[in-house]
């Protein structure tokens, strides 16, 4: 495990609709944040998180960091992530391994990039850059893909990997995205997991997706897949317990929904590992 990440537990998104509940007490073990809707100087959000974060472990998550993009770094940007981490003290800090902006216009995506040598030497030098700047170490996130790019020389698990390496970073691994990539792509999933360095994975993350037919898709909207919830048993047997997140950002349902996910989770690890859900040894 990551030594930057401490053992949360199993958590899930901060999100509006959960926010009476919440402030009525309602709690996970932790909760992670998406950096971008609280980098603000004001307002209800961020005094729902600030709240939030008397009593319960905050993880912030960007979607804007563009870590793999040719633009220059946008040093605004990263001042005002340091400004919220500063704030908020979150557990640790995690963006995207990825593109999604050129000359300054964000496309509001997350693009996958070549797996090349070079692309490793560009994305290890900006990572480098942030974590300086941030003063922490950062985990970056495998994304999903649906295109491939045909001059890549490596594998995606390769790919990261060495970036985790050789940047001093951390992964948060996305279960649930590693699945639909392989899907996508024809690769085996269990491959993707034996080449990742355990020492460098400090947090995963389970959400739902939805079948194409030709493909699968990304939508967070949905409980995790029969077939997600193997890879994440697989993940627990190779690396142990992880803290552990469950996305749901569409067709969101009530709080105690996604709870009940993070604890499908909690269960699963408990029965890989042997330990009862409350992590005592489990007797026969």
């Amino acid at each position: 495990m990551f030594p930057d990440c401490a053992p949360l537990g199993h958590g899930i998104g901060l999100r509006p609709k959960h926010y009476p509940r919440i402030l009525d007490g309602q709690r996970a073990d932790w909760f992670e944040v998406i950096s971008e809707n609280f980098m603000i100087p004001g307002g209800r959000p961020l005094a729902v998180l600030e709240r939030v974060r008397a009593d319960t472990p905050v993880v912030l998550h960007g979607v804007s960091l563009s870590i793999g993009s040719t633009d220059a770094l946008n040093l605004a940007y990263l001042d005002d992530l340091a400004s919220l981490i500063a704030r908020i003290e979150p557990a640790w800090v995690s963006d995207h391994l990825c593109w999604g902006s050129h000359g300054r216009r964000y496309a509001h995506d997350l693009l996958p990039l070549p797996y090349t040598e070079e692309a490793i030497d560009h994305v290890v030098g900006r990572v480098r850059e942030v974590q300086d700047r941030l003063g922490r170490r950062i985990l970056l996130e495998n994304v999903s893909s649906y295109v491939a790019f045909r001059h890549s020389t490596m594998p995606e698990w390769a790919f990261i990997s060495a970036i985790a390496e050789q940047a001093d970073c951390g992964i948060l691994l996305d279960v649930n995205n590693v699945f639909v990539s392989a899907v996508n792509h024809g690769f085996r999933a269990a491959d993707y997991l034996a080449g990742l360095p355990a020492d460098r994975i400090g947090q995963i993350h389970l959400a739902g997706h939805s079948d194409h037919g030709t493909h699968l898709l990304d939508t967070h909207d949905a409980p995790v897949r029969g077939e997600v919830w193997d890879l994440y048993r697989d993940a627990v047997r190779r690396f142990g317990a992880l803290p552990t997140l469950v996305e749901w950002d569409d067709h969101v349902p009530p709080i105690e929904g996604v709870l009940a996910e993070a604890e499908r989770a909690r269960a699963a690890e408990a029965q890989v590992l042997g330990t009862a859900s409350d992590g005592r040894t489990a007797t026969a």
